[in-house]
């Protein structure tokens, strides 16, 4: 950050050499806005975390509890979400402290109210209009079902089954003559289980075939590469009807932290992280993942007191060095030092000073 916007209010003061009385005023919420002043806010800073995720969810297979029986292999049976934090970036960034503004009159000098509107153009100075239209975007995208395209073996099957009927014989005597009746029905999740394990060990040993020359087929170079690499696409989604699917989504999402002037508290909680993702500080469903301060010392500046007049003066605010720790529990994440305006000081620079 560039240290001329650090100190732009307190330039602003050279603007008023050798002009009529400058007043400047530190407003409070209830204060009338002096006529004629010009109204600017004394900077603040805020934390700004931009953490990039990953979002891992598991999704159970349909035959899971089948894996053992089929395949010989434990699988999960439950679904299932994780978040990992791949990447945390902190920047701070200075913007207009709306509960500390100051009314100010420039004096007579030509062009001092354009000059001044200029140097405090980097946030200092807020007007309502200052929506840049930035386009939006879903940050979260819509689950879906990863077996949603259907299972790699009919759910339907062909049932023969044999009923009697009573018929009366030449000799008028009834007889029980058998009748074939075929009718589809929906296959039980066990024997859909099977036949794909049924289809996996085919592909397996298809796959040894090929390699081994056992076939009536002829393979050879990309040929071979095709055919074998379209059998494994095959039984890894035939594998994943027992063994289940996981897919991850990357998020990047910002979190900001604004410290609290002049209060004594030296951590906050940026945000959570839960099993679905990252959630916000209020959410109290996640583990907390919080921001620490340690201001370092810092001398002391010239009270209003101790001005030379209580006339003819500019406020600023000057920054307190501080040392940020992001912390999940015990580990720490990121760590740096930066200014934290609002638990700086305020001061001011008397014009009369300033007259030779």
């Amino acid at each position: 950050m560039k240290k001329k916007t650090l100190l732009c209010c307190a330039a602003a003061a050279m603007l008023l050499l050798g002009a009529g009385n400058a007043n400047a005023q530190l407003l409070n919420a209830s204060d009338n806005v002096p006529a004629g002043a010009v109204i600017y806010s004394l900077p603040q800073t805020s934390i700004v975390l931009k953490v990039d995720v990953a979002v891992k969810t598991f999704t159970a297979g349909p035959y899971a509890k089948y894996a053992q029986k089929y395949l010989g292999v434990q699988s999960k049976s439950v679904n299932s979400q994780d978040c990992e934090i791949l990447k945390i970036e902190m920047l701070p960034c200075v913007e207009a402290d709306l509960n500390s503004r100051v009314a100010v009159n420039l004096g007579t000098i030509k062009g001092a109210s354009a000059n001044f509107l200029e140097m405090c153009a980097q946030g200092l100075v807020v007007t309502s209009d200052s929506y840049t239209n930035a386009p939006t975007s879903f940050r979260f995208n819509v689950a879906t079902n990863p077996f949603a395209k259907g299972e790699p073996v009919s759910t339907l099957d062909n049932v023969t089954t044999t009923i009697y009927k009573s018929v009366k014989n030449d000799a008028g005597e009834l007889e029980q003559v058998p009748i074939q009746q075929t009718q589809i029905v929906e296959k039980n999740i066990d024997k859909r289980a099977e036949e794909t394990a049924s289809l996996i060990f085919k592909l397996r040993q298809k796959r040894i075939d090929i390699v081994t020359g056992e076939t009536d087929a002829t393979y050879s170079g990309e040929a071979m590469g095709a055919a074998l690499a379209e059998i494994a696409r095959l039984e890894e989604e035939y594998l994943s009807m027992f063994l289940g699917k996981t897919t991850v989504t990357n998020l990047t999402q910002t979190f900001d932290v604004i410290p609290e002037a002049g209060g004594n508290k030296l951590m906050y909680v940026a945000f959570r992280i839960a099993d679905q993702g990252l959630v916000p500080a209020n959410n109290v469903g996640g583990r907390p993942v919080v921001v620490e301060l340690e201001p370092e010392k810092m001398a002391s500046l010239p009270s209003e007191n101790n001005a030379v007049s209580s006339k003819n003066r500019i406020y600023f605010r000057v920054p307190r060095t501080v040392n940020v720790k992001v912390k999940d529990g015990q580990k720490v994440l990121l760590q740096s030092r930066m200014p934290i305006y609002q638990l700086g000081q305020n001061s001011f620079i008397p014009v009369d000073a300033l007259i030779k």
